[in-house]
């Protein structure tokens, strides 16, 4: 068979020309805000409570984007035989302008103080401003839906004890 020329152009016309007539499929995220699902990642965020400052989350970034200052407290324990001393938090800090969003200190953290927000839109002018101390942090939590009530039709897994 014989090729003529000038028809892979033509073909390549024909499909130029039939999208050109469909409807644009494109969201443009400032004028239509996205539809993310609810539980959806987007900022670390910090419950102070259940900080330990056992640094586990600052050892284990990769980015060392997470800045923790504490200080030892005494705390005398009735009918103990010594004072006890435990940890309080000082400062805590996340650089955003450095954090790769992997999500390593929010898995190594024993005791949830670490949290993905679905909260997206932090953008700043200045880069500075991205080094967002515990008081922002903590505002993320009220971002975070509650999580998806269990299913109490389930089957138990087979063999659990559930």
């Amino acid at each position: 068979m014989v090729a003529v020329p000038g028809t892979g152009l033509a073909r390549g016309l024909a499909v130029v020309l039939r999208r050109l007539t469909r409807r644009s499929v494109t969201a443009q995220y400032p004028d239509t805000p996205p539809d993310l699902p609810p539980r959806s990642r987007g900022v670390i965020g910090l419950l102070e409570e259940n900080c330990t400052v056992c640094m586990l989350c600052a050892r284990e970034c990769p980015d060392w984007c997470i800045y923790i200052d504490s200080h030892k407290e005494t705390l005398e324990v009735p009918g103990a035989a010594r004072p006890r001393q435990r940890n309080v938090l000082d400062r805590f800090a996340i650089d955003f302008s450095l954090c790769m969003y992997c999500g390593i200190c929010i898995d190594v953290c024993p005791f949830d103080a670490l949290f993905w927000s679905p909260e997206f839109e932090y953008a700043e002018f200045d880069l500075t401003e991205l080094l967002h101390e515990r008081g922002r942090l903590r505002e993320w939590s009220w971002t975070v839906p509650a999580p998806p009530a269990h299913d109490t039709g389930a089957l138990p897994a087979p063999g659990g004890t559930g």
